[in-house]
């Protein structure tokens, strides 16, 4: 059920950042992700207490929330919000999917052990892919377009790092009490860069305001709970199948809604970070 909710409702949460955020919504980017963290702390805290649920951290498990959360929160899903201002939600969707190919990395540095044949090839075909995506924006020489695919990069290489920090250090908090603490941390971090960039006050419209709401009950509420009990009760490397999953519907949903299309170089990309990913799995397992 929890792993339905990430293939299926997370996959629609691209769609509604782009609606937020696309010029004229009136969402400043950074204010839209830290209002979105923010509003759901304490929903998700107060539910969890009256589930019964012990609500305060330990010394040793605080460290651990903040850490994730900032990695998750401030500069994984905020900087796909800043990106998504320039990208197509299909486009974000694919390049987060990149995700799995970072966390093996990461771990094969962090294990300091060189990774086997299968995964170097597996790591360079996702690589080459990601590379094929960016070559549209890197060639029109839209200075800003490149930047946004170069966050939309750093995006997934903090998501990965984030959760394989849960993976490694697990706590011993309910997952929607460490998702309460997670947007809390991450909020803040968010809401420091919005006002370190001098955003303005958002004034968003009605079809904003929409997409805001879709992504505070059915991201944060639900879809990460979700992903953080998925990552609890099944093998990380099921949970990350995800990365799969996400790109096809996005871009449904982007296509279906917005009218949105991804061709050319950017799809023979796609399919070859997919395959990156599942040579990566491969190799994993």
């Amino acid at each position: 059920m929890h792993l339905f909710v990430v293939y299926v409702v997370w996959s629609s949460t691209y769609l509604a950042i782009r609606v937020a955020v696309r010029p004229g919504a009136g969402f400043p980017p950074f204010a839209l992700a830290a209002m979105r963290c923010l509003c759901a702390f304490p929903l998700l805290l107060v539910w969890s207490k009256a589930r019964g649920l012990r609500i305060r951290p330990t010394r040793q498990e605080l460290p651990v929330l903040i850490a994730s959360g900032v990695l998750l929160w401030a500069f994984g899903n905020a900087f796909v919000v800043v990106a998504e201002q320039r990208v197509s939600s299909a486009l974000a969707a694919i390049l987060i999917a990149s995700t799995p190919i970072w966390v093996a990395l990461l771990e094969s540095l962090i294990d300091k052990r060189p990774p086997s044949k299968l995964m170097a090839v597996a790591l360079m075909v996702g690589f080459v892919g990601v590379g094929l995506i960016g070559y549209p924006a890197m060639r029109g020489g839209v200075r800003a377009d490149a930047i946004a695919v170069v966050i939309l990069l750093i995006a997934a290489l903090s998501w990965g790092a984030g959760s394989l920090l849960q993976r490694r250090r697990p706590i011993g908090l309910d997952a929607m009490v460490s998702a309460a603490y997670q947007m809390l941390f991450g909020g803040l971090a968010v809401a420091i860069l919005s006002l370190s960039f001098g955003e303005p006050r958002p004034n968003p419209t009605g079809t904003a305001w929409l997409g805001f709401a879709f992504l505070l009950v059915f991201g944060s509420l639900i879809s990460f709970t979700s992903f953080l009990k998925a990552l609890h009760l099944l093998p990380t490397r099921l949970v990350f199948t995800y990365g799969y999953v996400n790109p096809v519907i996005a871009a449904f949903l982007g296509w279906l809604v917005l009218g949105e299309r991804v061709a050319g170089p950017a799809l023979a990309g796609a399919a070859l970070v997919l395959l990156g990913v599942a040579g990566a799995f491969r190799a994993h397992g």
